[in-house]
């Protein structure tokens, strides 16, 4: 989802952990280092990684391209390639068919099955191309707060992974358990206390 969009869902963290120096240079360093892999004409029937704001499908990293006064802006990329198992069906079928009628024989063993089941995906994985879904991504470095631009709980879980893996700095969502503990300076007995509370129901 795009920060530009006349309705967004967002999602909040703050960001843990900071860099002794050569900020820029170090996230540059993350973003280039993880940027999204082109899967088209490839077996992979998925690729996560990082992509520019502005240039979503033509990643470019360079210089400060991603710096936008105090904010670091870019986006989060997922494609996938989905084969409709109608698809996969029909050209397992006719792949089936065409084993056993060179063989001689009216059936298959079932590693024989896997292995043309396999075959048939690869095939069309070479075929179709992948779907882009893209997630913008605000980072405010000096307050340690991040905006991410979809509440999908897939799309949370690979940022949270990959965020990770690229900058060595973890990332916490804010709801209001995690607001309360970050806001306030809690003793543990404190923060054990916080984390029995239970939600109130108000009933009309």
């Amino acid at each position: 989802m795009s920060l530009a969009s006349s309705s967004v869902s967002i999602t909040r963290y703050n960001v843990q952990g900071q860099y002794k120096s050569r900020v820029i240079d170090t996230i540059a360093d993350g973003l280039k280092r993880h940027a999204i892999a082109d899967i088209d004409q490839q077996v992979a029937d998925k690729a996560v990684g990082w992509t520019s704001f502005d240039k979503p499908f033509q990643p470019d990293f360079g210089g400060s391209a991603f710096v936008y006064g105090n904010y670091f802006v870019f986006s989060l990329r997922i494609d996938k390639k989905n084969i409709a198992a109608k698809v996969l069906k029909k050209h397992y079928t006719i792949e089936a068919a065409r084993r056993m009628a060179e063989s001689g024989r009216d059936f298959l063993s079932k590693a024989e099955k896997k292995m043309i089941k396999d075959h048939v995906l690869n095939s069309l994985s070479l075929r179709i191309p992948a779907t882009p879904n893209i997630y913008d991504v605000v980072w405010n470095y000096e307050a340690a707060s991040l905006w991410f631009f979809s509440n999908l709980k897939a799309a949370n879980e690979e940022l949270e992974t990959l965020f990770a893996k690229s900058f060595g700095l973890s990332i916490i969502r804010i709801f209001p358990y995690t607001a309360a503990d970050l806001a306030s300076n809690l003793t543990a007995s404190q923060r054990d206390d916080l984390q029995k509370i239970s939600p109130t129901g108000f009933v009309k």
